[in-house]
């Protein structure tokens, strides 16, 4: 036996969670849940009726460290609809051995809808992160996808001057690509104070719809809101409509992308933004 396959850095939580939606008579409902280790989902609600249902991602330890895997596994049968959350920031500690890991799988069935919007994400100085996401669409499924990554913090004085973020993101409707994206950013990298790069900022955020285009009103909409917030713009590529924000506040990312949701949630998906319980807390 290989001694290394042993050591105590290695042993991290291992974590999978796979969760599947039905619509069945305009009632969007889990169809399966399954979970190993500390990654799970809590009860689920129907804050804005039975079409569209809430659910919280819950992990346990409060913190991804070293050696740590999570994988999540979600599908969507034709029609459902489901926002998922989480309940906090999910924090990336310093790792001195193994990275830690997360990998995300999204089917979508055609006519279902997927709107993922997790709270920040915050890497600590000398975190190694490495986050996947695969995404598979079909039909006319349609997903909205958030995310906001804070690197280091600042307001702790601590900046990300160790250890590395990986990021790798593919959407594919019907079997063609619609957009890739790989980041691969090491603490101190020039590129996090390059005018091409991050410009010295410290948090970033996305905001991605993949569905129907947005009409020139909603596209104005859209516009007038990233002026509002400064450093955030937004364009219409072809089946991906992309809005991108920097700063140096989590909570100055998460208002821009909820303004944004709820001002074209209406265009989107044709009704109002019913905003996670969650999110008040």
């Amino acid at each position: 036996m290989n001694a290394a396959a042993t050591l105590p850095w290695q042993d991290g939580w291992q974590a999978e969670l796979e969760l599947a939606y039905q619509c069945r008579d305009g009632q969007s409902v889990p169809s399966r849940r399954w979970h190993r280790g500390p990654l799970r989902v809590q009860k689920h609600f129907y804050p804005e009726g039975p079409a569209v249902c809430h659910h919280i991602l819950v992990h346990p330890p409060g913190g991804i460290a070293g050696g740590d895997r999570l994988r999540i596994d979600l599908q969507l049968e034709t029609g459902a609809h489901a926002l998922l959350t989480s309940p906090g920031a999910a924090k990336w500690y310093r790792c001195d051995h193994a990275p830690a890991q997360q990998t995300l799988t999204v089917r979508l069935a055609d006519a279902a809808t997927l709107e993922w919007l997790p709270q920040e994400t915050i890497l600590f100085a000398g975190a190694q992160a490495e986050l996947h996401s695969q995404i598979q669409l079909h039909g006319s499924a349609r997903l909205l996808w958030g995310d906001v990554v804070c690197l280091g913090r600042p307001a702790a004085g601590e900046r990300f001057s160790h250890g590395h973020w990986a990021q790798g993101s593919a959407l594919w409707r019907d079997g063609a690509l619609l957009w890739q994206e790989h980041t691969w950013l090491g603490g101190d990298d020039p590129l996090l104070n390059a005018a091409t790069g991050l410009n010295g900022h410290t948090v970033m955020a996305t905001l991605l719809w993949a569905g129907p285009a947005l009409d020139a009103d909603a596209l104005a909409l859209a516009r007038a809101c990233c002026a509002e917030h400064r450093h955030a713009a937004c364009t219409q590529l072809p089946g991906v409509w992309l809005a991108r924000w920097l700063g140096d506040s989590a909570e100055a990312a998460l208002a821009w992308q909820r303004t944004l949701w709820q001002r074209l949630r209406p265009y989107w998906l044709d009704r109002p933004a019913d905003a996670p319980r969650i999110w008040r807390t």
